[in-house]
């Protein structure tokens, strides 16, 4: 049995050297959408033993690979102890990469781990350098194994107090690395059905594990490393370094505006004070690509739907299980924005400078982003009938892969829900490595240059 799994392992290596590194993680992860689909489909997937159509099975198969948490059924309620299975599968997949998963049976096995592999490793953390990757994902594969079993551990012994032990351990499992891997399912429908965390808004256990969970996921594997192998903040990289002051500044100023603009609100207003700051803390960190939700998002206001929008966008940290343009992307931004006001030619931190091929890529990367929100948006309001505010909120949702709904996801006819899925995929997988995995595959090369011209700006 050993040696047939060993030879699969090198035919798929030998496959795989046909392919870039980009198109290698494009085409896979639409496998196992696709074969995630196809398991959801079963009548054993769902508690009514009747099969789930292909559109909803689809859907929520590109929600779990992409791990992003919008939902056309409530998880708990529809799907099986089997179907919950596979879609937890499908979340611990897509959080971590297919080809972490498969570099572990390579670890098992003892086979051999080719160049081609350590690309598409390289690529899926958002390196752009081999070395130490294989070390590095030895390690990521054991500290997530920890970090999700001490949540679930937290998790259960807290659910056991309202629950069956069985129940809570396997409410514990599935929400710890639901967390992790930053995707936003929940299977707590027998509490109360599509209210994600709603009974939970003030219990401290649940939403500060959880919250921990989230932050830690989103900040990105090489950023774990960076702090346990460096110990001290000025020691680590420049990078790093960019990436916890903005994870500071997101969290703690997103919470401060939403205690201000829901203090009084439908959405806070009836909670005691301790708690109204508890779920200021937990909305703030979840709309960075979590999912997750203990206030309903229908009772915000419009100020802080807007702020909720700001946020999704940003997302996490580069290399992570989050989504969204990316927290040092739009760092990136604002550093080039101040250093031209103050009429520098250099954008610099931490006393670096960062290369002009950077900021062009941050760029683009907002701009595409932008864009494919905007007009997904109106295709959907246009189509549905819907608030163009709300069909902004799900569109930058799915974009961004974060999850979280005002409620018109069941609502949304077959094109609007094609298109959820699409900008999903594009979320998880990368704009990036899309466009230049498949549109550019050859490789443009610059053979001349044209003559410099002047434009009026601004």
């Amino acid at each position: 049995m050993i040696l047939k799994f060993r030879d699969i392992l090198r035919r798929l290596q030998r496959a795989l050297e046909r392919f870039s590194a980009m198109q290698i993680i494009t085409m896979v992860f639409l496998c196992i959408i696709l074969v995630g689909a196809l398991l959801l489909m079963l009548p054993c997937a769902s508690r009514s033993g009747e099969g789930t159509d292909l559109l909803t099975a689809l859907f929520t198969a590109t929600s779990c690979t992409c791990v992003t948490g919008l939902s056309l059924v409530d998880t708990f309620t529809h799907w099986s102890g089997f179907g919950q299975t596979v879609i937890l599968v499908l979340i611990q997949i897509g959080g971590l990469g297919f080809m972490t998963i498969l570099t572990l049976f390579f670890f098992m096995l003892g086979t051999r781990i080719g160049i081609k592999e350590r690309l598409v490793l390289a690529q899926s953390f958002g390196l752009d350098k081999l070395s130490g990757i294989v070390k590095m994902v030895k390690k990521v594969l054991r500290r997530t194994l920890i970090l999700e079993a001490v949540g679930a551990v937290v998790l259960t012994i807290r659910f056991a107090f309202q629950m069956p032990f069985g129940r809570a351990l396997w409410c514990g499992v599935f929400h710890a690395v639901s967390a992790f891997c930053n995707a936003g399912f929940d299977i707590l429908g027998a509490v109360e059905q599509g209210g994600s965390l709603t009974p939970y808004v003030s219990d401290p256990v649940v939403d500060l594990t959880l919250m921990a969970l989230i932050v830690i996921g989103g900040l990105g594997f090489f950023v774990w490393e960076d702090i346990l192998t460096n110990r001290r903040f000025s020691k680590c990289s420049v990078y790093t370094r960019l990436v916890l002051v903005l994870d500071s500044v997101l969290i703690l100023g997103g919470a401060v505006l939403f205690a201000l603009l829901e203090w009084n609100g439908p959405a806070f207003g009836s909670l005691p004070a301790a708690e109204k700051i508890l779920a200021s803390l937990f909305q703030s960190v979840t709309t960075r690509t979590a999912g997750f939700y203990t206030v309903p998002q229908g009772a915000l206001s419009d100020a802080s739907i807007a702020v909720t929008d700001l946020l999704m966008f940003i997302g996490g940290g580069s290399g992570s299980t989050a989504g969204g343009a990316k927290m040092v992307t739009i760092g990136v931004l604002l550093l080039s924005v101040i250093a031209t006001a103050r009429g520098s030619s250099r954008v610099t931190v931490f006393h670096r400078t960062i290369r002009a091929d950077r900021i062009r890529d941050a760029v683009s990367v907002v701009m595409m982003m932008f864009a494919l929100s905007l007009l997904s948006a109106i295709v959907l309001s246009a189509l549905n009938g819907i608030s163009m505010q709300a069909c902004l909120y799900e569109t930058i949702s799915a974009l961004a892969t974060v999850g979280l709904s005002t409620g018109i996801t069941a609502q949304l006819n077959v094109i609007s829900r094609a298109i959820l899925i699409v900008l999903m995929f594009f979320g998880r997988v990368g704009i990036m490595t899309v466009s230049l995995g498949f549109m550019l595959s050859d490789g443009v090369k610059e053979r001349y240059r044209y003559a410099d011209t002047k434009v009026l700006i601004g």
